[in-house]
């Protein structure tokens, strides 16, 4: 049944909210099994501790009540079973961090940990920022999240399939299965585990710290693609 391929079943929540002349955005998670009533605690303490105007405070409780329905809309749902490694693909900028990376991820694995995983990539890599580790494990998790979503969805058109529709085409009705695909045969017997040389910079974490002049500049690009 549907639920985050994660030791914690939490929501992953986007905040990006614009009101009066001003702009509140936040990214974390969220358990859905929480008290609704928490979701208008938690947003009139934000106001108060980020001294936003009254307003904000529906704002950001009707954008997160938004998040959990759509998450709850998909529990109980079967999900597609099966060989699923899937790539989750790094490249953020958390201040003056620059990270990338990639790396495969066994979604059959429900005691696995982002927030550990983030720990322990920043350790590595030596990264001292303590808001990168949070930063990397939502971006974990938003990627399991929208995987999790597409095997709903594959494992409904599977059984519409069973049931008598004509075609094939289920296999590859969504890009996770396309990729649990490619990646069984990528890991078949007539294949190595060790990755291709000329794979070996994808595969490979790189930080960049940035300069003032450096962010100023992204941030600048962010916010003309924002409008």
């Amino acid at each position: 049944k549907f639920r985050m391929p994660t030791a914690e079943n939490l929501v992953p929540i986007r905040l990006d909210i614009q009101f009066e002349g001003q702009r509140y955005k936040d990214a974390f998670t969220w358990n859905p099994s929480d008290p609704d009533n928490e979701v208008v605690v938690f947003a009139k303490r934000t106001v108060k501790d980020l001294k936003l105007p009254p307003a904000f405070v529906t704002q950001i409780a009707q954008s997160i009540q938004s998040q959990l329905s759509d998450f709850r809309s998909y529990e109980g749902q079967d999900m597609y079973t099966g060989e699923k490694i899937i790539p989750i693909k790094l490249d953020l900028r958390i201040n003056h961090t620059l990270i990338r990376d990639q790396f495969l991820w066994d979604l059959n694995n429900f005691e696995s940990d982002p927030e550990e995983f983030a720990r322990t990539l920043c350790k590595d890599l030596g990264v001292e920022d303590p808001e990168v580790g949070p930063a990397v494990a939502f971006a974990i998790r938003e990627q399991l999240y929208e995987i999790a979503v597409q095997s709903v969805t594959s494992a409904r058109e599977s059984r519409l399939s069973k049931k008598g529709r004509r075609g094939s085409d289920h296999g590859s009705a969504s890009k996770a299965s396309g990729l649990s695909m490619d990646l069984v045969k990528l890991f078949s017997f007539k294949s190595s585990v060790v990755r291709k040389r000329k794979d070996l910079d994808v595969y490979e974490p790189a930080v960049d710290m940035l300069t003032n002049e450096e962010v100023d500049a992204l941030e600048a690009r962010e916010e003309r693609h924002a409008r």
